[in-house]
């Protein structure tokens, strides 16, 4: 992952009220996928054929976690990426569900799922993350981005990085 940059942003989970006020915003899908670790159908996210630039953030909590030129075409049926956004953006569990073994992807600030990594991606790192359009927001390059916490920036302001 040498092309991860370090973070500026506030990665200090949020509160158990603020976690809750964040949750009571999402829909029932959005909710099981994030929370309840569970995946949306292939093939049907609204971020699947998105190709602008901007920054995809965690739905739940606003944090970025992939920059819209790190997002390739795997034909897997769900939006995938090369790299993370930042070091500590994205955190790494072992998943045994299902009958085998792969890596779990969570938020690092709220610990939203988000989906999984493999280690077939194309260079330069050789990752795919594969991760749920639900579990996503996103926000064109011109735009400030959320700042569901209230902590300020770089949160609330267009990312110039």
């Amino acid at each position: 992952m040498s092309d991860v940059t370090t973070s500026t942003f506030d990665l200090t989970p949020p509160t158990d009220a603020q976690l809750q006020e964040l949750a009571a915003d999402l829909s029932e899908e959005e909710s099981h996928v994030l929370l309840q670790h569970g995946t949306e159908a292939p093939f049907c996210g609204v971020f699947l054929t998105e190709k602008r630039p901007g920054l995809y953030t965690c739905r739940l909590c606003g944090l970025p976690l992939f920059k819209g030129g790190a997002k390739f075409e795997s034909g897997t049926g769900w939006p995938s990426f090369t790299t993370p956004f930042a070091e500590g953006h994205l955190e790494y569990i072992r998943d045994t569900s299902h009958g085998m073994v792969r890596t779990e992807i969570v938020c690092g600030r709220c610990g939203g799922h988000q989906g999984h990594v493999f280690p077939d991606g194309p260079p330069p790192t050789g990752e795919r993350y594969c991760i749920n359009s639900v579990s996503l927001d996103f926000t064109p390059g011109d735009e400030p981005l959320p700042d569901k916490l209230g902590r300020g920036a770089p949160e609330g302001q267009v990312w110039s990085g």
